[in-house]
C-alpha cells in the first residue's frame, strides 16, 4: 500500500499528531509527508492512501484542508484533528462530520481520530476580557477558560497512543 500523510496545522497539535501517524506506520511505502499546500501534489495523487490532518475552525475544517479533501477521488482516507473545545466524543463526531462531507463518495473513509489540543494564549485573553466587560457573560466565559486551561496539556502522550493505535489497525 502506498500512502501520505498530509496536515494543516496552526499551533503544532496537528503537526504532533501527524508525527505520530508517521510513527505508526512502515517507511515503505510513504510516498509524502508534510503541510497541506507544502507537500508533493503529485506524491499525494499517486497514494493509494491518504492521512489528513486537519485543526477544527469554527466547527469543520479550513478551506485548505476541504480543497484538498474534495480531491480524493477514488482514496481511502484517515481523517485526524484537534479542537479546543472540550474532550467530548459528542463533538469529536460532529466536528468529523462536517469535516467528511469534503470527501468525495468515491473515496472511501477508513478511520477518524480527534483530540483536544491546546490554544493560543490569546483566546485565553479574550474570553477574560469578555467575562470582565459583560457580567452576564461571566459564568460562560468562566467555562471557556476552564475548557482552555484544560486543553493546555494536548495533544499529550495518551492521545497520541490512541491515535498510533487507531492508525495501527487500519494498516
Amino acid at each position: 500500500m502506498t500512502y501520505a500523510i498530509v496536515y494543516d496545522s496552526r499551533t503544532g497539535n496537528t503537526e504532533a499528531l501527524a508525527r505520530a501517524v508517521a510513527a505508526a506506520l512502515p517507511d515503505k511505502g510513504r510516498l509524502a509527508f508534510g503541510r497541506i499546500g507544502e507537500a508533493d501534489v503529485e506524491a499525494v495523487a499517486a497514494a493509494e492512501r491518504v492521512y489528513v490532518g486537519f485543526w477544527t475552525n469554527r466547527g469543520d475544517c479550513t478551506d485548505d484542508t476541504a480543497e484538498l479533501l474534495s480531491s480524493l477521488d477514488g482514496k481511502e482516507v484517515f481523517l485526524f484533528g484537534t479542537c479546543g473545545f472540550g474532550a467530548d466524543a459528542t463533538y469529536f463526531a460532529a466536528v468529523v462530520a462536517r469535516v467528511a462531507v469534503h470527501v468525495p463518495e468515491s473515496a472511501r473513509i477508513i478511520g477518524t481520530f480527534m483530540c483536544q489540543g491546546r490554544m493560543p494564549a490569546s483566546v485565553r485573553e479574550r474570553y477574560k476580557q469578555q467575562a470582565e466587560t459583560n457580567p452576564a457573560q461571566e459564568p460562560r466565559m468562566r467555562q471557556l477558560i476552564e475548557n482552555f486551561d484544560a486543553a493546555l496539556e494536548h495533544p499529550d502522550d495518551h492521545d497520541l497512543a490512541c491515535l498510533r493505535a487507531r492508525v495501527e489497525e487500519t494498516a
